[in-house]
């Protein structure tokens, strides 16, 4: 299979680095002219010069926004009026116990996870509609569905970004502009592999050791019995915004590992 996003304007949310960044590169990769955003000018011209020797003759630019606030998605949206593919990725994340986390953090875990994405397809689900193509995909989680204890107000966040999927897909019913929701596991992005090292520095074990702890511990139905790589959940992504994926639409698509114990 021969993926081709050749004269493709793809716009990725959060994605500086991690599991956005390897998303703009394989998008890059097959063609397409990326837009990467990210909250500083440094982090941008940081991405874009990696992106550069990653993927030659890549056509990348970036805008350096606050996708959290309405302001800052009408900057993005001024910037970059029109796209053929949106991935939504943009999140925080980060464990707290239900009981102490206040109103506040909750509000800004919903206008970070899902009002950022609801404001850009809102915007961009129109100019696909009427050019009847484009691709929409929100990265929700495997914890949408295995809601983690110590992170209930993030669970909430990527299961509503699931149902805003669903629901737009069907709001294009008829058009061939494609939503679908993807569902990584715990992968190797810089937050994640922050979070291992601090692990093994306090266990005194090495960083395999603390990863293969905490797979154990976090996530003992993971078939896979690892963290997935970054590039692993990019290449779902990147199929899905393809031509050849021109039938899935309104699913909720795992990259996961087999976490969840569902064959559903």
């Amino acid at each position: 299979m021969q993926i081709d996003l050749s004269g493709k304007r793809a716009v990725i949310t959060g994605s500086t680095g991690g599991i956005g960044y390897a998303i703009a590169k394989g998008l890059a990769a097959a063609g397409a002219s990326v837009v990467v955003t990210g909250r500083s000018k440094e982090r941008i011209d940081q991405a874009l010069e990696t992106l550069g020797r990653d993927v030659e003759n890549a056509n990348a630019t970036g805008v350096a926004v606050d996708l959290s606030t309405a302001d800052g998605c009408q900057k993005l949206i001024e910037r970059v009026p029109e796209a053929d593919i949106l991935i939504n990725n943009v999140g925080i994340f980060e464990a707290g116990d239900f009981f102490d986390t206040d109103d506040d953090t909750w509000q800004r875990f919903f206008d970070t996870n899902v009002m950022s994405a609801v404001r850009l397809s809102r915007h961009y689900a129109r100019g696909m509609r009427e050019r009847n193509w484009g691709r929409i995909q929100f990265i929700s989680s495997e914890s949408a569905l295995n809601i983690p204890t110590e992170m209930v107000h993030y669970g909430m966040t990527k299961a509503a970004l699931q149902s805003v999927s669903r629901g737009l897909a069907k709001v294009l019913t008829g058009t061939r502009v494609t939503v679908n929701a993807i569902l990584p596991g715990p992968t190797r992005s810089e937050s994640v592999n922050a979070m291992i090292e601090e692990q093994a520095r306090e266990k005194d074990m090495s960083i395999e050791e603390a990863e293969a702890r905490f797979i154990d511990e976090n996530r003992p139905s993971s078939i896979i019995h690892r963290l997935a790589d970054t590039d692993e959940v990019a290449n779902l992504c990147v199929y899905v915004a393809s031509e050849q994926a021109s039938a899935t639409t309104g699913a909720a698509l795992r990259v996961e590992g087999g976490i969840v114990d569902t064959m559903a």
